[in-house]
C-alpha cells in the first residue's frame, strides 16, 4: 500500500507557501517550547558531510537527515539530499516524511523573506540574485510572493542557468534581466541575495546605503561569498544581523573579515525590538538552523 505520509518534492512544496512559512518562522521564534540541540555534522570520505538535525516544540518533534555532496555540482545529481521526519509527541507516531532538499530550499528562502520584511530599508527592489541554482529560484519565488517586487536582475557563472531563472521570473510577472557583473548591478539594487556554492568572493563593491543583502551560500567558516571589505563596511556603516547564534562560529564571510560575530544581533532580536528603521545598509547572514525545519514541519502538519 502507498505510504501517504511520505511526501514528494511537489507535495512538500505545496504545504509550504512562502508567506505562510515566513509567518510560521516568526511564530516559532516567539515560542518558548522550542528546543534545538546542536546539529551533528559528520565529515564523509570524498569531501561530503552528513547532517543530523533534531528539534521539537510542545507538539512536534523532527529529525532532519541530509547528505551534502559538493562533488555532485555540475553532474546533474543534487548536492543536497535527504528527508525531514516529523513525529507527533503526544502519540509518538510518525506524521510525515518531507522531502529534505525542498524543505531546505523553501525554509531558507522564507527566513530571508522574513528578514527582508523586517529589516530591508527599501523592500520594493529591484532585486539582485547572485547564483541561479535551487536557492536562487527559491529566493526569487519567496521575494516575489512576499514583497512588492517588480524587477529582478540575475547573475550566475552559468549563462544558461541565469537565462532560465530570468524566464521563470517573467512567468511570475516580474521584469527580469541577466547581468554579467553583479558588482556593477549593486548600485541599482537595494535588495540582494547571494546564494552561490560559496567557493570564492562574488560581491566586493560597496552596497547602496539602503541595501539589504541576504547572504546564504556560505555556512561554514571556510566558505565565503562577500569580500572582507564589504562585510566590514556594513558593520561600520549599517547593521549586521545573523539568523541565529549558531552563525557565531559558522559565518565564513564575517569570520574571514575579522569581525566579532558574537556582537551582532540575531533575527529573533530584530523581531523583538520592533524597530521600523535601520540606519545604513543591512547584511543578513544566514547559516541554517534546525529550528527553521521545525517551522516547516509545523506548517506542513497543519496545512
Amino acid at each position: 500500500m502507498p505510504d501517504d505520509t511520505l511526501l514528494s518534492p511537489a507535495q512538500t512544496a505545496a504545504r509550504l507557501p512562502y508567506p505562510d512559512l515566513a509567518r510560521e518562522i516568526a511564530a516559532l521564534l516567539a515560542d518558548p517550547a522550542v528546543q534545538v540541540p546542536p546539529r551533528l555534522v559528520q565529515p564523509l570520505p570524498g569531501g561530503g558531510s552528513l547532517f543530523v538535525m533534531p528539534a521539537h516544540d510542545a507538539r512536534v518533534a523532527i529529525t532532519k537527515l541530509i547528505s551534502y555532496t559538493p562533488a555532485n555540482a555540475g553532474t546533474g545529481r543534487p548536492a543536497i539530499q535527504g528527508d525531514v521526519v516529523v513525529f507527533d509527541i503526544a502519540m509518538g507516531e510518525r506524521r510525515l516524511v518531507l522531502d529534505g532538499p525542498t524543505v531546505t530550499a523553501r525554509r531558507t528562502a522564507a527566513v530571508s523573506l522574513l528578514a527582508a520584511q523586517t529589516l530591508a530599508p527599501n523592500p520594493q527592489g529591484p532585486l539582485l540574485i547572485v547564483g541561479a541554482g535551487v536557492q536562487g529560484r527559491a529566493h526569487l519565488e519567496a521575494f516575489a510572493a512576499g514583497l512588492d517586487l517588480r524587477e529582478v536582475r540575475i547573475a550566475s557563472r552559468s549563462a544558461a542557468s541565469a537565462q532560465a531563472l530570468a524566464a521563470h521570473a517573467r512567468t511570475l510577472g516580474l521584469q527580469a534581466d541577466v547581468v554579467g557583473d553583479p558588482n556593477e548591478a549593486l548600485a541599482d539594487c537595494p535588495l540582494v541575495v547571494t546564494c552561490t556554492p560559496a567557493s570564492s568572493v562574488v560581491l566586493r563593491a560597496t552596497p547602496r546605503p539602503d541595501a539589504f543583502i541576504a547572504a546564504v551560500g556560505a555556512f561554514t567558516p571556510r566558505m565565503v561569498e562577500l569580500s572582507p571589505e564589504l562585510c566590514r563596511h556594513v558593520a561600520e556603516q549599517g547593521t549586521v544581523v545573523l539568523d541565529t547564534r549558531d552563525a557565531d562560529h559558522e559565518a565564513g564571510d564575517l569570520l574571514q573579515a575579522g569581525l566579532d560575530v558574537a556582537h551582532f544581533h540575531t533575527l529573533r532580536n530584530a523581531l523583538h525590538t520592533k524597530e521600523n528603521h535601520w540606519q545604513g545598509p543591512v547584511l543578513f547572514k544566514s547559516c541554517g538552523w534546525a529550528g527553521w525545519d521545525l517551522a516547516a514541519a509545523r506548517l506542513a502538519v497543519h496545512v
